[in-house]
């Protein structure tokens, strides 16, 4: 099994995150973007995307429920005020924020909302953007959005403004980590750790998929963290292919477990790490082929961070799926992670030309490498993976909890 050496108890946590100065980082991060629009040529920008919005002023509201009702955006010129757009009757959650200038009564952009007066909300909220665009932008037609409705793409139109995509600024944006974001990764890192040190500990036979998943959502949401993006926990021939999410299934003696955290913890940020062990017996030799074998992938291909390594590069020099996994290999190779899983995503050597991109790992960018063994056909199937940070003599591990000593042997 595991020891928890490595993992804090409560009472550290507290104090960790109390250590972070939060105004520093939300200021950098909002300086972030500025830049990152004044590079690309865009003098500003209206972001609806419930992340996005964290990311540049640090403030949140009823996050999930935005994600699909689009009742919250913010406006930030490169030059002016940031203008955040609230949930009704909203105004009064982040009054003295730093980096809000001012907050207003958002429109919601819904048909559900609105019904056949959504055209009218659409051009009310048109008019107002465009208004602030001649007043904070000199005039600029062109305006970067992410996540804006349809209505509103073709409202902001009739009034003369082009919308271009807010993606790659953003992005860019969000790569790059302060020391302040560092220290709030860790601290999201260490609190799904504890988590998952309890769902190791509750791990029975005769328990189901959800039970144990349920014990990192409590977890979380203890130790001041939002959610979990998905439900990757398996066991047993569910393990194989990867991506069946957690069920009432009952976990039985023998099983290989494998899981995802994917939490959205304290601050935001993301914990994404996974693991994988047998529950109430000791492995069988094919289970541990499985998991040494992915357990090789994560250490060869970690080592090769560092800065100024190309993607490509990082893709043709990483560890070769023997072709009994290939069919069912992960989807990327690595990924960046912030808030969610983020840019770059690193494509396998063979999927490259299809899918890859390039540009560069660079100091302070936090990336998570991916394995996930199981044949076609297979019954089981192994799930890790390492979040790490690029340092400038090359990278470190910001996940600390052990691998299995069992398994390995």
């Amino acid at each position: 099994m595991f020891t928890d050496q490595h993992t804090p108890g409560v009472t550290q946590l507290q104090y960790e995150k109390s250590q972070i100065n939060i105004a520093r980082m939300r200021q950098y991060r909002l300086h972030r973007i500025k830049e990152q629009l004044r590079e690309n040529g865009y003098p500003a920008c209206l972001l609806f995307d419930a992340m996005n919005i964290r990311y540049a002023t640090g403030t949140r509201n009823m996050e999930v429920y935005i994600r699909r009702n689009p009742g919250r955006y913010v406006f930030i010129p490169v030059e002016g005020p940031v203008i955040l757009f609230d949930f009704d009757n909203c105004e009064h959650l982040f009054e003295g924020v730093e980096t809000v200038d001012e907050i207003r009564p958002a429109y919601m952009l819904s048909y559900a909302a609105a019904g056949d007066n959504l055209n009218r909300d659409a051009g009310h909220f048109a008019a107002e953007i465009t208004a602030l665009m001649k007043q904070y932008a000199g005039g600029e037609k062109k305006l970067a959005v992410d996540q804006l409705p349809v209505s509103g793409h073709l409202a902001l139109r009739r009034y003369g403004l082009e919308t271009v995509d807010a993606q790659r600024p953003v992005e860019h944006a969000k790569a790059v980590k302060s020391e302040d974001e560092i220290e709030a990764v860790k601290i999201s890192i260490k609190a799904s750790e504890i988590g998952i040190r309890n769902m190791y500990e509750a791990a029975k036979p005769g328990m189901t998929e959800n039970e144990l998943w349920s014990i990192l959502h409590q977890s979380n949401i203890a130790m001041g963290g939002d959610y979990i993006e998905t439900r990757l926990l398996s066991s047993g021939r569910r393990t194989n292919p990867w991506f069946q999410e957690c069920s009432d299934r009952t976990i039985q003696k023998g099983d290989m477990l494998s899981f995802d955290t994917d939490t959205c913890g304290p601050f935001g940020y993301y914990c994404d790490i996974s693991r994988s062990f047998v529950v109430g017996d000791k492995p069988t030799k094919e289970q541990k082929r499985l998991y040494q074998t992915a357990y090789e992938q994560v250490m060869t291909n970690k080592a090769l961070l560092k800065p100024g390594v190309s993607f490509r590069e990082y893709a043709e020099k990483s560890w070769k799926i023997p072709k009994e996994f290939f069919a069912n290999r992960y989807f990327c190779n690595a990924h960046g992670s912030g808030f969610t899983g983020e840019y770059p995503i690193i494509a396998h050597a063979e999927d490259f030309e299809q899918k890859g991109y390039d540009g560069e790992f660079v100091e302070n960018m936090i990336i998570c490498i991916e394995s996930y063994i199981g044949a076609k056909n297979g019954t089981e199937g192994v799930k890790l993976e390492e979040q790490m940070l690029i340092t400038k003599d090359g990278a470190a591990a910001l996940s600390h909890f052990p691998y299995e000593e069992e398994l390995l042997r």
